[in-house]
């Protein structure tokens, strides 16, 4: 009824300690009139006129600032609120009268009595909010002429949802025989909850492995009983079922919240939505009741409010494909999920979230270059999602594509304040500290991220950063335990290589290449077995396991792995003495993947090794050019190009006014490789001391590669530092001519383990011979 024609007719309106004389425009407590101004009066008897309902802000605009066309609306609607919450003594965060729905309008929420003779005009309060029967009936009837709209169903008895505390998310339930809302409406729900930092949604990894503890297959369906029995385990408050039904045309979807301790109901919301196009909308506006409902003050609601349609996407199937793809991730890794979230961008090129998805997946199985190009992406629709979901998107996007580690790092921080309680931003976090070397920070913050939810890679990665420590009895307590939770994958079986190879123990690094074959992660298992044979001289064996490696990479449809084995093989080669097979192996890994930065500046490396000057500088400058901002590109890789090319030049000065002390950052994980790293700028600066007759210098940059044996693993630099300790004493003992007794002893003796190292070795690899022949003039 419209303002004029309702104060015409009613006198009185009653609530709480309040009065209201509509035809006098008197707001009055306790027999005291209330000064109130036109705008907030007008707005209270348009929620007066429809206790419980919504009155949407157009309603307010057309009723109450229909001929002010210059006004600010958004300003002077807030004004007229405040000063009605003022007068009322009322609250935003905790309203007695006047509840704000965000995005749509407001609510009263109090009892109101009406004089006597507007009793038949206005109902006191409609028995629709209380008889679910009637509540059908009505709604059917007023969403006649409206879009969605969102009705209070119940307001929960007994505690509410701390900050504290998680929540299971259980299945849709689906009336409406629709395929397309299995699992997508899941996930819209999902992803509506997850942009408010006051919630925690137990994550699919956390929900798969306390599944495997309940002995229930790791894609049970997550019916109520089922869900209430994975909260209680799992330790959670409460679990959350969604449900939509078919009402005509129309859809109507509800949402409950339930103690899973004592069965009582927390909260319960629904929507109705007027066609299939508006669900969302419906599920976005219950999500919205519902997070106040359950505790969620009104300003954090507000704050983190994108609506879903924007946020995710329009369609049901890609909607459905990213919640598979995540079950898939959860439970069997990247591999598997890859599938889906390239389905999903068939179906939506514009979901933002199925880029990020997607992302992940190459980077998780080393196709970094792809990943590049779907991070990227998702940067660049950015501002269509959440808040949790644009930090996730900018942060992945400096780790993972220009390589800016400050600005991952800040942005991560920025994502931990904003949301504390999410394991995620810890973890990926604690690889940016690892990109730098700093493996300390990286295992703390990693360790945090598991205190907050176990994961799959949160667990492989603190293994090996253990390792990296030098801690080997802690990495392997680390993968012991995750085994024991039902957790395990390519991360914990490389690491339980390298520990197996550090022990010498040759069973244990069978059993683990066992574990590696037929799987898509089979190339990994071939290129650590190809550099265990490198790094023990038998060349021959090598370069075959690297073919294959190369080959199972290929029908993985991971061209960029089998390039980066390629790229390792010439790096070796060119160390070995082999400067024409390695300029080979360089040129074919370049072909394979010739946008791979990882291939790239291992191919750098491996042509200046090789004396090929020319072709180092070119892939030198390009990586320059490509990648301005990357933090390891400018502060190791490059340097590293640089250095052995001045080693090849003889250009001592260069050398020797490189600076002396070195940046954590050098020891900093290699993304694109089976180990942490090879330390290869340190290999090559030790090099360079050498060739500048810089013996004491050169011993120690090859002791710090011995002594990291842990991030090394079995790459060929941790072997040839044998020999590189051997050489730079021999120079020490024929500079003293002969003098230092003590560094001769060292050379002998350093000799003596290379040699030892390699007694199986191909008898004709260059660097082989010469050890021998230097072994031989020394004694």
């Amino acid at each position: 009824m419209p303002f004029e024609q309702l104060r015409s007719t009613a006198r009185l309106a009653r609530f709480g300690s309040f009065e209201v004389d509509l035809r006098e425009r008197k707001l009055t407590k306790a027999g005291g009139r209330i000064r109130l101004q036109e705008q907030p009066l007008r707005i209270l008897t348009l929620l007066l006129e429809r206790p419980r309902e919504l009155v949407t802000r157009e309603e307010i605009r057309q009723q109450v600032w229909p001929h002010d066309t210059f006004v600010d609306f958004d300003a002077a609607l807030n004004t007229a609120m405040r000063k009605l919450r003022e007068a009322l003594n009322d609250s935003a965060d905790n309203p007695r009268f006047v509840e704000t729905v965000p995005r749509h309008g407001y609510r009263f929420v109090a009892s109101v009595d009406w004089a006597p003779e507007l009793q038949a005009v206005v109902p006191i309060e409609s028995r629709v909010w209380r008889n679910p029967n009637v509540w059908v009936v009505g709604a059917a009837l007023i969403l006649a002429c409206v879009g969605v709209v969102g009705f209070r169903h119940s307001r929960g008895a007994g505690s509410k949802i701390t900050p504290e505390d998680t929540i299971v998310l259980a299945d849709f339930v689906n009336r409406t025989g629709e395929t397309a809302f299995d699992d997508s409406l899941s996930t819209a729900l999902r992803l509506s909850l997850r942009q408010s930092p006051f919630f925690k949604v137990l994550s699919d990894s956390e929900v798969a492995l306390t599944l495997q503890r309940m002995t229930r297959p790791a894609g049970t369906q997550l019916t109520t009983e089922v869900a209430r029995e994975l909260c209680q385990r799992a330790g959670s408050k409460a679990y959350l079922v969604g449900s939509i039904g078919a009402l005509g045309r129309k859809y109507v979807l509800g949402l409950k919240a339930t103690n899973c301790q004592n069965g009582d109901t927390l909260a319960s919301e629904q929507s109705i939505a007027s066609s299939e196009e508006s669900i969302l909308d419906a599920l976005d506006d219950a999500s919205l009741r519902l997070r106040r409902e359950l505790g969620e003050s009104l300003a954090s609601v507000q704050k983190f409010d994108v609506p879903l349609a924007r946020a995710t996407t329009p369609s049901f199937e890609a909607l459905k494909g990213y919640s598979q793809g995540l079950k898939a991730f959860s439970e069997k890794g990247p591999s598997a999920s890859l599938p889906y979230f390239q389905r999903v961008l068939e179906l939506d090129s514009n979901f933002a979230v199925g880029d990020r998805a997607l992302g992940l997946d190459y980077s998780g199985l080393g196709e970094v270059d792809r990943a590049r190009e779907y991070f990227s992406k998702a940067f660049q629709l950015r501002d269509h999602v959440s808040e949790w979901e644009k930090l996730a998107i900018t942060a992945d996007y400096y780790l993972n594509v220009t390589g800016e580690l400050d600005k991952a790092t800040e942005t991560y921080e920025q994502w931990i304040e904003s949301y504390p309680r999410d394991d995620g931003p810890y973890s990926t976090l604690g690889i940016v500290y690892a990109l730098q070397g700093q493996y300390e920070k990286a295992s703390e913050i990693t360790s945090r991220a598991l205190r907050l939810a176990p994961s799959f890679g949160s667990y492989g990665n603190l293994a090996i950063y253990a390792l990296a420590l030098q801690r080997f009895d802690e990495g392997r307590r680390i993968i012991h335990d995750a085994q024991a939770g039902k957790i395990d994958g390519f991360e914990f079986r490389s690491a339980l290589y390298a520990l197996a190879f550090l022990a010498a123990d040759s069973a244990a690094m069978a059993e683990q290449q066992n574990w590696f074959a037929g799987k898509p992660e089979e190339s990994v298992g071939l290129s650590l077995a190809s550099d265990t044979e490198a790094y023990r001289g038998r060349l021959g064996e090598a370069r075959e396991l690297t073919t294959r490696a190369v080959e199972s990479a290929i029908r993985a449809n991971s061209k960029e792995s089998g390039a980066i084995w390629l790229a390792n093989a010439a790096l070796r080669q060119a160390a070995f003495g082999n400067a024409a097979e390695a300029r080979k192996a360089a040129a074919k890994a370049l072909k394979l993947a010739p946008a791979s930065q990882g291939t790239e500046v291992e191919a750098a490396l491996a042509f200046a090794m090789a004396d090929d000057a020319p072709r180092a500088e070119s892939l030198a400058q390009d990586l320059r050019r490509r990648f301005p901002l990357d933090t390891q590109m400018r502060s190791l890789w490059l340097p590293a190009v640089q250095t052995e090319l001045a080693l090849g030049r003889k250009d001592l000065t260069h050398i020797l006014n490189a600076p002396k002390s070195v940046s954590p950052i050098e020891y900093g994980n290699m993304p694109f490789a089976a180990n942490p790293s090879c330390l290869y700028p340190t290999y090559i600066r030790a090099e360079a001391y050498l060739e500048a007759g810089q013996g004491s210098l050169a011993a120690a940059e090859f002791q710090k590669i011995l002594d990291h044996s842990g991030v090394v693993w079995n790459c060929w630099t941790g072997a040839l530092a044998h020999l590189g300790v051997a050489r730079a004493n021999r120079l020490q003992a024929k500079s003293s001519n002969g003098a230092d007794a003590a560094a001769r002893a060292r050379a002998l003796t350093a000799y003596k383990d290379f040699l030892t190292l390699w007694k199986d070795a191909d008898p004709d690899v260059p660097v082989y011979v010469a050890a021998r022949a230097e072994y031989a003039s020394l004694r």
